[in-house]
């Protein structure tokens, strides 16, 4: 499959950029307010953060910072792990629009979908949430809801008390770790897949066969990654706090994988290590 369109459509309608910058393990300060005022400088429109990542308030200053209008840059947060339910949703939302200063989110997400603290009731708590979801969304305070880290029994579950569906799940997804029947059950309901970790958290550049592509295609290590997620439908949300790093990751749209390099990618098995199961998390 090639791409190189710079978006995708969600199943409401909305654009996507189809490069996301991602923020997890970024520290709130000085070295996040920079990292997100040099993507959107280097032509990123997609910023992905989280309440549990602690940093909101840096991307809304590097936001504002950067001279690009709100309405031009698409912002992801999360809602975390110990405020799911009805109300503490609501609470948690006005909480993040107060850490990032803005007055509507592009999308958001419920972070896990089982946490410690309701594992006997995770599926009222998400029921809950997504109530108070869908009531910011028609208010016209989200553009786009939607889930991540979730299985197909965690979707089909929250779809019992739903009238809008999750138009995104945010899992991870990287060389070796595709997670086949998670990807098939969104594609078949027509649920963007977006890809944290898409570099396989670092692990991705001692991988042999990875080093070999990058030389045959003349790109970096993680060029090859993020160009493979795109391929697989994917939608890569790259993190890193380095200028030259961060261009390079968004610098994915001159060359395109064959269809038999895709797939030895997609089968360098455990390269990387494996996504947590979310119903046996600690947080």
């Amino acid at each position: 499959m090639g791409l190189s369109t710079t978006s995708f459509e969600l199943s409401n309608g909305v654009q996507i950029p189809s490069v996301g910058f991602g923020t997890w393990q970024t520290p709130n300060g000085e070295i996040a307010v920079s990292a997100v005022k040099d993507a959107i400088e280097l032509g990123y429109r997609h910023i992905d953060t989280a309440a549990g990542y602690g940093n909101e308030e840096s991307v809304g200053i590097a936001v504002k910072q950067s001279g690009i209008a709100r309405d031009e840059i698409y912002i992801t947060s999360k809602l975390t792990n110990s405020a799911h339910g009805y109300k503490n949703t609501l609470a948690a939302f006005e909480q993040t629009m107060k850490n990032l200063d803005t007055d509507y989110l592009d999308l958001y997400l419920i972070h896990w979908p089982n946490p410690i603290d309701f594992r006997n009731s995770w599926q009222e708590a998400n029921a809950g949430s997504w109530k108070a979801f869908e009531e910011l969304h028609a208010a016209g305070r989200i553009r786009s809801i939607g889930v991540s880290n979730f299985l197909p029994h965690h979707i089909d579950e929250l779809m019992k008390t739903a009238t809008v569906a999750p138009v995104v799940n945010q899992i991870r997804l990287c060389p070796g770790d595709t997670q086949d029947v998670v990807t098939a059950y969104c594609k078949a309901n027509n649920i963007l897949l977006e890809a944290y970790s898409p570099l396989g958290t670092g692990l991705i550049f001692e991988v042999p066969e990875v080093k070999a592509l990058a030389q045959k295609y003349g790109k970096t290590i993680a060029q090859i990654c993020i160009r493979w997620s795109l391929q697989m439908g994917f939608l890569p949300l790259p993190k890193s706090v380095t200028k030259s790093r961060i261009k390079e990751n968004i610098d994915v749209f001159d060359f395109e994988l064959s269809a038999q390099d895709v797939q030895v990618i997609a089968d360098l098995k455990g390269c990387c290590g494996y996504a947590k199961d979310p119903d046996t998390i600690t947080w």
